[in-house]
């Protein structure tokens, strides 16, 4: 199949190394870090491939929501054994969040295959760079099988984090940082006192203008309630308010398309919000309980809400609409913030923003003070870019 569509798709990281016959993985042994979106353009994952090219995976690691994405947000990762590839799996979403030097004790590289959303918060990012310290500290390669930004390469937007020890605010650069997981570990890498033995294997086709549905790429949602490339490009915004005492689509077909609650007024709200680039309609949802959200907000309830539609992904820009998100729910009756605010704190990697929420300040004021950061995060991350 991959030779059939070489001139119209993006070929992924592990496409690469699928087509190239196993190279550069051949003759070392590797654990794999995966999840169920690492699969091929044809749906093979990542752990069938590699072997059946003759590279020796000797362990699998898991992230959050599992090596094959039935776990649900904040859930616990068990190891274990993989029953597909019968393999034995490291949990990286449990009481340890990196390899222990045990885990790699045997291994030549630590291969990293994983699907990012684009966005600070999204734990993968941070998974990677704690691969990325722990296989420097072990003295091995840490290899990248890249895929793409489903944001594209030029949206660079947000704060930068001032708490980076927090696990959802350790990637360098601002909370949308329009990198590849590859680009940001050569970033990260760049940092490091003692830079790691990183290496790459690149994606062939993609361009940093491109958003998912330019790929030619089926989506494979790679956590549970990510569920297709539409959502990806919403998820940045709407996520926000799980900072909040709305619902953003969690037990319902399609999460971060929806938000609302049961006393919202949608009328007012739609009078007073837009953004480029998103079509907002008035919705009626009721969340349910199901294996990607067991417990999601107003569970059993009818809310009043938005959907959310994407009309133009290159226009999307999901940073300011979910500061015009916040700015505007902010003054509506019935909203309140969770954990008094720090749970954006925690999601943003910083309480800056919420404090200049708290002041009244308006969404550009916020833009614009982001700007000399966002200007110097573009010049340092030139140097690392790997796709024009």
């Amino acid at each position: 199949m991959i030779r059939s569509v070489l001139a119209s798709v993006v070929l992924a990281g592990l496409d690469v190394v699928d087509a190239d016959g196993g190279r550069p993985l051949l003759g070392r042994r590797v654990g794999l870090v995966a999840h169920a979106a690492s699969v091929t353009l044809d749906g093979r994952h990542a752990s069938d491939v590699l072997r059946a090219r003759g590279v020796p995976v000797l362990r699998l690691f898991a992230p959050e929501h599992g090596l094959r994405g039935d776990a649900p947000a904040g859930q616990a990762v068990k190891g274990g054994v993989d029953q597909g590839s019968a393999l034995p799996v490291v949990s990286l979403y449990g009481a340890r969040r990196a390899p222990s030097r045990d885990d790699l004790r045997d291994l030549d590289a630590l291969v990293v295959d994983l699907q990012d959303a684009g966005v600070r918060f999204y734990t993968y990012a941070s998974t990677l760079l704690l691969c990325l310290e722990a296989a420097a500290e072990a003295g091995i390669a840490l290899v990248v099988l890249d895929r793409p930004n489903p944001l594209g390469g030029h949206n660079v937007a947000g704060p930068v984090s001032d708490r980076p020890e927090g696990f959802l605010s350790m990637a360098p650069g601002p909370l949308i940082h329009g990198l590849t997981l590859g680009e940001l570990a050569r970033v990260a890498n760049s940092r490091r006192t003692r830079p790691a033995r990183l290496e790459m294997v690149a994606m062939r086709g993609w361009r940093r203008e491109m958003t998912w549905a330019d790929t030619g790429r089926a989506w494979t949602p790679p956590s549970p309630n990510l569920r297709s490339a539409e959502a990806a490009l919403a998820y940045p915004a709407v996520a926000l308010l799980e900072a909040t005492n709305l619902s953003e689509g969690r037990g319902t077909a399609t999460p971060f398309l929806l938000f609302g609650a049961p006393w919202l007024d949608t009328a007012a709200l739609l009078a007073r919000l837009g953004s480029p680039g998103y079509a907002l309609e008035p919705a009626s949802f009721t969340p349910r309980a199901d294996a990607a959200a067991p417990d999601p907000k107003h569970r059993g309830a009818e809310c009043r809400g938005v959907r959310v539609r994407v009309t133009e992904a290159a226009a999307a820009r999901p940073w300011s609409f979910g500061l015009e998100l916040l700015h505007t729910l902010r003054g509506t009756a019935g909203f309140a913030w969770l954990c008094e605010g720090r749970s954006l704190d925690a999601l943003l990697g910083t309480d800056r923003v919420r404090r200049a929420l708290h002041r009244g300040d308006a969404p550009q004021a916020l833009l614009l003070a982001d700007a000399p950061a966002l200007a110097a995060f573009r010049r340092e991350r030139e140097r690392f870019l790997l796709y024009p």
